[in-house]
């Protein structure tokens, strides 16, 4: 089954996360389905255990699609030392509306001790909506897509490892032109989840 980065698939057949490999991409389709992508992050903690817990959880929320490899950064505008991240990027059949998508990742940072939604402060897991098809929505709790994905080389390098043929919403460009816009910012693949 193949599928593109403005959601549509070839066939219908719903996928978990323990069936989907990493770094299986997303490509050109015909069926009309949403997807959502999600960043995952953790910085606190066993970072690959709430990876894992993230994964899991969005599984529950609708059909994962497609993993990306998990990759190290160093934690980008913070005032304190910190940590580096483990992040990745999951796509998901978006089963549900987006602001439902996103209490249920509220949720989910909740239930895994995520103590603080102060900006840019160490987590035990980040879960953001990146995209949601091509739905821009500007409310104040609700920005989609991500208003910092253009500017994120540790979201973009992930993303186009499972979404080559990815287009922001918004600005058209695509994830290589973003990702070519990007300066010293290190991002470095460790391997799938489960390594």
């Amino acid at each position: 089954m193949r599928f593109t980065a403005d959601g549509r698939q070839t066939c219908w057949m719903r996928v978990t996360a323990s069936c989907v490999p990493s770094g299986v991409r997303i490509s050109r389709s015909t069926h009309s389905v949403v997807i959502a992508y999600i960043g995952i992050g953790s910085n606190l903690g066993d970072r690959q255990r709430y990876l894992e817990s993230g994964v899991e959880a969005l599984s529950r929320l609708g059909p994962v699609l497609a993993i990306s490899s998990v990759y190290e950064t160093e934690p980008i505008g913070v005032d304190s030392p910190q940590p580096p991240f483990l992040n990745m990027v999951v796509a998901v059949e978006a089963c549900s509306a987006p602001s439902d998508l996103l209490e249920s990742l509220l949720a989910t940072e909740r239930d895994n001790h995520r103590a603080s939604h102060e900006r840019n402060a160490a987590r035990t897991l980040d879960l953001d909506i990146l995209t949601y098809g091509d739905l821009v929505v500007d409310r104040p709790r609700l920005k989609i897509p991500h208003p910092r994905l253009h500017e994120r080389a540790f979201v973009l390098t992930p993303l186009a490892e499972i979404a080559p043929d990815f287009l922001h919403p918004k600005t058209g460009a695509s994830v290589t032109e973003m990702l070519d816009s990007i300066k010293c910012q290190r991002v470095e693949r460790l391997g799938e989840l489960a390594e």
